[in-house]
């Protein structure tokens, strides 16, 4: 008697096949989301050397008498501001600290 093992074999070469393409889709998809969670990270260091950078403008362009950056006026607080936070978000990611953090915690993860 003999024994038909042609379906047998090609429904295993199927599902080996699937296998093999679903690990690789799988890769993919990790490989994604590891890259959209390194964005995220960068992101977040950046914001963070840029909160860092505003606080040092905040405090080294307070209010003193002699010498103003913008003169005492209505509105000017806000445009102090405003200034800060440009300025601040210009400079993040170029001081290092952004890059230092975000090295540690790729470490740390």
């Amino acid at each position: 008697m003999k024994i038909d093992t042609s379906m047998a074999l090609s429904a295993y070469n199927y599902n080996t096949l699937n296998k093999i393409n679903m690990q690789n889709t799988d890769d993919v998809k990790i490989d994604k989301a590891l890259k959209k969670q390194d964005e995220l990270l960068r992101e977040q260091t950046d914001a963070f050397e840029a909160f860092l950078i505003k606080q040092v403008l905040d405090i080294s362009l307070k209010d003193d008498e002699k010498a103003q950056l913008f003169p005492k006026a209505a509105g000017s607080d806000i445009y102090k501001s405003m200034y800060n936070d440009t300025m601040s978000q210009a400079l993040s990611g170029g001081l290092g600290f952004s890059e230092l953090l975000y090295n540690f915690l790729k470490e740390r993860s």
